[in-house]
């Protein structure tokens, strides 16, 4: 058995409401466009998560929605602006084989890094920006038994490759 993870980080969001708490901030008209474009291009790579870890910010929620894809979702605050060995905690815990998991940086950017065995080629990969997504495999019977630079690379891809 292999555990699959398709590691988000949230779209593009709005800066433009002041009024608004960090946590509460939209994503802006580029990042729902760039969402929904690597929805679409994680499907037609084959890459359909079974089930989602979700940060409860607004933004990250929307970039969800936006990917198109009818999971369940576990949407919490846990994983709002968390460290990458708190979000590696969660995914421990998951039980899907395919799972999306969708936060923030430094957070996501760095767990990146540290989940792979060997870290793709690609120009972005290293500042992992907004909606930059790697999809990792792991030869393991369950989430439990994953470690950090034990994953293997399976794609990596930022909005500006497939819009």
């Amino acid at each position: 058995m292999t555990c699959t993870l398709i590691l988000m980080r949230h779209a593009k969001s709005d800066w433009n409401h002041d009024e608004l708490s960090d946590h509460a901030r939209p994503l802006n008209a580029r990042g729902r466009y760039a969402a929904t474009a690597m929805g679409n291009w994680l499907r037609a790579q084959g890459h359909l998560p079974d089930a989602a870890l979700v940060s409860s910010a607004a933004r990250t929620v929307e970039t969800f929605e936006r990917l198109g894809f009818d999971v369940p979702a576990a949407i919490t605050r846990d994983l709002y602006l968390k460290s990458s060995d708190v979000m590696f905690g969660l995914l421990r815990k998951a039980t899907a084989s395919t799972v999306l998991l969708l936060g923030h940086n430094p957070g996501i950017g760095d767990m990146a890094w540290r989940l792979c065995a060997t870290q793709p080629v690609h120009p972005r990969y290293a500042d992992y920006p907004t909606c930059a997504t790697l999809v990792v495999r792991f030869d393991v019977d369950s989430w439990k038994s994953i470690g950090w630079h034990t994953g293997q690379p399976m794609d990596f891809a930022v909005p500006g490759d497939v819009m």
